[in-house]
C-alpha cells in the first residue's frame, strides 16, 4: 500500500520547469530518498507535497487524499512532518514550548476553554505536556523543557526539530516509533546505507530508480553527479543537505 503516491507532477517557475511530470510513490512503512545534484527539483517537489507550492499539472495523494488544494496546515493535521536543512526552531521560546507548537493542529480546546481553564482544557494541557515529555525523551533531550532552544549545542537543536516534527504525530512511524520516512539527501553514505529505495532526479526528471545497490551503479547517475565518463566515486559525494520527515 502506497502512503503517498504523485502523478505527472508538474511545477513551473516562469519558463523553467522545476518538477516535470514526476510519478512518485512511497510506500507505508518505508525509507524512500530522493536525491540529486543542486537544482534538480528535489525540495521543489517536496514543497508541493506539503503544500508551499501548488503543481501546475498533475496529482498527489496522501493515503487517497488529494493534497494539491489543501494549506501546510491542513497537510500537517493529516500526519505529514518535515523538518529543513536550516534549523527553524523558535529561538527564543524554551525546548518545551517548542514541542509543544508541534502539537497545535492535534488539540481541540479553542479560546474560550483556554481562557476559563475548563475541566477539558486542562486535561488536554495535561496530556499535551506528557506526549512532550515523551518526544524529548525519545530524541535524548528529557530534563531540558526549560533550556531556551537558542542555547541548545547544533546537535540537539537539530534533535529538538525531530521532537517537535514528531509531536504533530505523523501518520506512520519506522521502527521504533513506525514512521514512514522521505529523506531529501545529497549525501551518498546516508542515502545508501538507511534507504529502501531511491529515487534520482536531474533538471527535473526522474532519471532513475531502484535500490541503492541498483543506483549506485547507474550510468546515469553517476553522470548527473560527477559528469560525462566518469565511472566512480558516487559513494563519496558529499554536497548540502536537505532534509525531509
Amino acid at each position: 500500500m502506497n502512503i503517498l503516491a504523485a502523478h505527472k507532477v508538474t511545477k513551473r517557475f516562469g519558463g523553467l520547469v522545476a518538477v516535470d511530470a514526476l510519478d512518485f510513490t512511497i510506500p507505508q512503512g518505508s525509507i524512500v530518498s530522493l536525491i540529486g545534484p543542486n537544482g534538480a527539483g528535489k525540495t521543489t517537489f517536496f514543497n508541493c507535497i506539503t503544500g508551499f507550492y501548488r503543481p501546475e499539472d498533475g496529482s498527489l495523494f496522501f493515503n487517497d487524499v488529494s493534497l494539491t488544494a489543501l494549506r501546510p496546515d491542513q497537510i500537517t493535521a493529516m500526519g505529514i512532518a518535515r523538518t529543513y536543512q536550516n534549523i527553524r526552531l523558535f529561538a527564543n521560546m524554551t525546548v518545551m514550548e517548542n514541542v509543544l507548537v508541534g502539537q497545535h493542529t492535534r488539540l481541540k480546546t479553542g479560546m474560550l476553554g483556554a481562557i476559563l481553564r475548563s475541566p477539558r482544557a486542562r486535561q488536554e494541557e495535561a496530556e499535551a505536556l506528557e506526549k512532550a515529555q515523551e518526544m524529548l525523551r525519545f530524541v535524548g533531550l528529557a530534563g531540558r523543557g526549560d533550556w531556551m532552544a537558542k542555547n541548545l549545542p547544533y546537535g540537539d537543536q537539530r534533535r529538538l526539530e525531530i521532537a517537535r516534527a514528531l509531536a504533530s504525530k505523523p501518520t506512520r512511524l519506522r521502527d521504533a516509533l513506525g514512521l514512514t520516512i522521505l529523506l531529501i539527501e545529497h549525501h551518498m553514505r546516508v542515502v545508501m546505507g538507511i534507504s529502501d529505495r531511491v529515487t534520482v532526479l536531474d533538471y527535473g526528471v526522474q532519471i532513475a530508480e531502484g535500490t541503492p545497490a541498483e543506483i549506485q551503479g547507474n550510468p546515469r547517475v553517476i553522470e548527473a553527479y560527477l559528469g560525462r565518463g566518469a565511472a566512480s566515486g558516487l559513494g563519496q559525494k558529499t554536497a548540502v543537505v536537505a532534509a525531509a520527515a
